[in-house]
């Protein structure tokens, strides 16, 4: 199989990881976001919506979404939890990963980082701040006293929330006045197979990268 991505996107990178950790080989096609390569018809076919990751399995079907594609590889993993509850406790994050929190901190690191905010996308920046915050307060409160999100172990709401959060300062999210985050980024830093965004770009050739990295 094969992933479409660019790992220095958030949504690509936990794809990638989860990979990585499952043991799962996976090519991966590096698609240059900042280049357009996801509005080319070749790509359209595949992805009408035109936005990456994308899976594409050996048979030619395409999986678009970042959280559908870790549900669909983490299938019978421990990191896919069995449990009734715990399982929609998983997609509760993940939603919220979704709607909750990367539209403003990934979103606010787009435009810090990759635009070198701009005049005209400033007071839209600044919008942002207090709603990522927002989120970034939510993890914190419920990291309180646990070391994971769901059901007391690593799983698949770790990756989906670790992705962009672990690069949230590049957005302008400072990280310290959040202890129970900060502790937790160094859990998953220290998973089995744990990979770094600059690492996976290394290892599937990835020559471009965000200004400033």
């Amino acid at each position: 199989m094969k992933v479409h991505g660019d790992v220095y996107s958030g949504n690509c990178y936990k794809v990638l990881l989860t990979c990585r950790q499952l043991g799962l080989d996976c090519e991966w096609q590096v698609v240059d976001i900042l280049q357009g390569e996801t509005r080319q018809p070749a790509f359209l076919a595949k992805n009408p919506s035109g936005r990456v990751p994308l899976l594409e399995l050996d048979d030619g079907r395409c999986l678009a979404e970042s959280n559908a594609i870790l549900h669909y590889l983490a299938e019978g993993s421990p990191l896919l939890p069995q449990d009734r509850w715990q399982r929609a406790q998983l997609l509760q994050w993940q939603f919220f990963e979704q709607y909750s929190h990367e539209p403003y901190i990934a979103v606010a690191r787009f435009i810090r980082l990759y635009q070198g905010l701009p005049e005209a996308r400033r007071s839209e920046y600044e919008a942002l701040l207090p709603r990522g915050h927002a989120a970034l307060s939510s993890m914190e409160t419920h990291l309180s006293g646990r070391d994971w999100f769901v059901g007391g172990h690593y799983s698949l709401a770790d990756i989906s929330l670790y992705a962009y959060t672990h690069r949230a300062a590049e957005g302008g999210f400072a990280l310290d006045d959040y202890p129970g985050i900060r502790a937790w980024l160094a859990r998953v830093a220290e998973q089995p197979e744990h990979i770094t965004m600059e690492e996976a770009a290394r290892k599937v050739g990835q020559t471009s990268s965000p200004p400033g990295l």
